[in-house]
């Protein structure tokens, strides 16, 4: 059977998006390629035409999503404000829709055994990520201000990952409430060489 032109590479874009979805709401290592595969509405053979290895599919699906979520960063959603940014972030849609959020809060544990080449892939996105959270500082140095925006971002990841481990909504959204508050506080504070 002949497809047409483009197809294979819109197939490969398709398993990446779905393995993505898989991989953020169920943890590498139980997303399974039959799993994904399934969900992608292919069968398990139609994987190794377009992936070498599972690791594969998880290193391209990781930096897929990270870009989606710099992709976010300066898009209408938040344009490019501070506030807004974080507010999104820490918001109770994303406390209980890893499958759509950010990579880091749902995967972190895991990302840290995976792979040295995956590590690089995340890493890769990570420095992505913080460089444009950085331009939104109210700092001019450059390095201290992707110091300072790395901070802002692992509270905002560590906020959301403990807001998820907890039962008792109400609770929830106060550990979101008070990560708001520390993250918007940090972000604005001067910085002592500034």
């Amino acid at each position: 059977m002949r497809f047409e032109k483009g197809h294979k590479a819109a197939t490969r874009r398709h398993i990446v998006d779905i393995a993505s979805k898989c991989i953020r709401r169920d943890g590498v290592a139980a997303a399974s390629i039959g799993g994904i595969m399934s969900e992608a509405g292919l069968t398990k053979g139609a994987f190794s035409p377009h992936f070498e290895s599972k690791e594969a599919l998880v290193r391209e699906a990781m930096a897929s999503a990270l870009a989606d979520q710099q992709d976010r960063l300066g898009g209408d959603q938040q344009g490019g404000d501070l506030e807004a940014l974080i507010r999104a972030y820490l918001k109770r849609f994303h406390l209980g829709n890893p499958a759509e959020g950010c990579p880091s809060a749902a995967l972190l544990p895991e990302i840290a055994r995976q792979p040295l080449r995956t590590r690089k892939a995340y890493e890769k996105g990570l420095r992505s990520y913080v460089s444009a959270l950085a331009a939104l500082l109210p700092i001019t140095d450059t390095e201290n201000s992707h110091r300072r925006a790395t901070a802002v971002f692992g509270l905002m990841v560590g906020t959301l990952q403990l807001a998820r481990a907890v039962p008792d909504a109400a609770y929830a959204e106060q550990i979101l409430e008070g990560g708001i508050d520390a993250a918007l506080h940090l972000a604005r504070a001067p910085y002592p060489e500034d």
